[in-house]
């Protein structure tokens, strides 16, 4: 429990999963079927199906998209705790997003990354670079550096590859006082593991989630992020000046 804790946590790690941002509205993309919004994850989320159907690929992110910048999703109050705690917490601080939205930006947040990339941007095949959009990418959109069209593909980390900012996130939980998990099953590897690698530091590590995942953090807490992250992000901000 933060009252339990020894000394005041100078560094913490946040890990936010698909939980967090459906308060806001935002679906999750794997069903209870285990069919992505009704194709199986070969067809809409791997490089083998990408080459084989680009615009089926393309149409799947567009509608991800379209759904992200409509008026009826937006940043909920465990986005607003985190970006709040964040700005008001003097040590070093890492929120890691498996989440492809934007909603963490728009709550505040800065010191951020998505290791499953992001759902606005847009990235060149053969030269990597990385570029913003808003609008439909299809295969005839021009590339903004090479200017061929079909060389661009959605800036998301597929089923057989590598997540993004891995160095950096590896060695912030080496660092880390405090693991924070908040809203993710702990299904998806490496993910599932970041709470194992912070133990091994002698972390404290605590899951703020909807269910129960069987996994074995030092604390857990359940019920929805809204209500949970405000709450715990408040408790433990005290808690930090309490002791200094």
């Amino acid at each position: 429990m933060i009252s339990s804790m020894q000394s005041s946590p100078r560094s913490l790690v946040i890990l936010t999963g698909a939980g967090i941002s459906a308060e806001s509205g935002i679906n999750t993309f794997r069903g209870a079927d285990g069919l992505w919004e009704n194709h199986p994850v070969e067809e809409v989320a791997t490089p083998e199906g990408f080459e084989r159907n680009p615009q089926l690929v393309y149409e799947f992110y567009n509608q991800r998209r379209r759904e992200l910048l409509s008026d009826k999703v937006k940043p909920n109050a465990a986005h607003t705790a985190l970006a709040k705690f964040e700005h008001q917490f003097d040590g070093s601080f890492l929120l890691v997003t498996q989440n492809i939205d934007n909603l963490h930006e728009r709550a505040g947040s800065q010191n951020l990354v998505h290791m499953h990339g992001e759902i606005l941007k847009m990235r060149c095949r053969n030269s990597h670079l990385v570029f913003d959009i808003r609008e439909d990418l299809v295969f005839d959109t021009q590339c903004r550096c090479c200017r061929s069209p079909g060389n661009l593909r959605p800036h998301i980390v597929w089923f057989g590859e590598i997540p993004l900012h891995m160095n950096k996130i590896n060695q912030a939980l080496e660092n880390c006082d405090i693991f924070v998990s908040i809203g993710t099953s702990g299904n998806v590897y490496p993910a599932s593991g970041f709470y194992q690698t912070a133990k091994i530091s002698r972390a404290h590590t605590v899951e703020l989630n909807l269910e129960q995942t069987g996994s074995s953090f030092d604390e857990h807490i359940y019920g929805p992020a809204s209500e949970l992250v405000p709450f715990y992000f408040e408790s433990l901000l005290e808690s930090v000046e309490q002791v200094e």
